[in-house]
């Protein structure tokens, strides 16, 4: 990649795929972006653009890079597979790359004090992984032509889609009366059937008919 193509990159602005930053501050908060490209769509990490997309580049952009890759060596799991490069923008600063697949071993998470975390992209942010997402993480890799039987409670939650397009893990739950973990399985099921889409949230998922909302 040539500093014309950071440049292009930097200047369409943080989005699905593309997230800036300025150092690796915190590295522990960026892998969760690396993460989130991961299990989402891939993208582009920029070690050296300012907030507002200018390409000022980093001092010591290879302790940075050094930073960085340490952190996701020891706090992602399974092993992320990523490609990086470096440029200078002069003699003292440069520009890190990291390029991020969408990845075939995903749910990648973050290991930290005993405790599990996946994120996913949503816009420009990455955001927590609920069960749900999780769960459909996981088995729509291997889950293919998923077939689903419709019964008295699947007819009434596509009804209440009708009616008020989404509709919550709990809110299903309380329409259908079943308990959550019941409503969860369901509409994980429905969506690997391809009739929902979920749609991640910071708070509480929800999910529309497939080509809704």
């Amino acid at each position: 990649m040539q500093l014309a193509d950071v440049k292009r990159l930097a200047g369409r602005g943080e989005g699905l795929t593309i997230e800036f930053k300025k150092k690796a501050a915190h590295p522990e908060k960026i892998v969760r972006e690396l993460i989130a490209m991961a299990n989402t769509a891939g993208g582009v990490l920029l070690v050296g653009v300012d907030d507002d997309g200018t390409v000022s580049g980093q001092k010591f952009i290879e302790d940075e890079v050094y930073v960085l890759e340490k952190a996701i060596e020891e706090l992602i799991f399974p092993p992320l597979n990523y490609t990086r490069e470096t440029l200078a923008i002069n003699e003292k600063k440069g520009v890190a790359i990291f390029e991020i697949p969408l990845s075939d071993a995903r749910p990648h998470f973050l290991k930290v004090d005993g405790m599990r975390k996946s994120y996913i992209r949503v816009k420009d942010r990455s955001v927590q992984a609920s069960k749900e997402v999780w769960e459909i993480l996981k088995k729509g890799k291997r889950e293919k032509d998923v077939i689903f039987t419709y019964g008295e409670k699947e007819e009434l939650l596509l009804k209440a889609l009708d009616e008020k397009e989404q509709i919550t893990v709990k809110e299903y739950a309380k329409l259908a009366r079943i308990p959550k973990f019941l409503a969860s399985r369901t509409l994980v099921r429905l969506v690997l059937a391809n009739v929902l889409a979920i749609h991640p949230q910071e708070a509480e998922d929800f999910f529309t008919l497939k080509g809704g909302v």
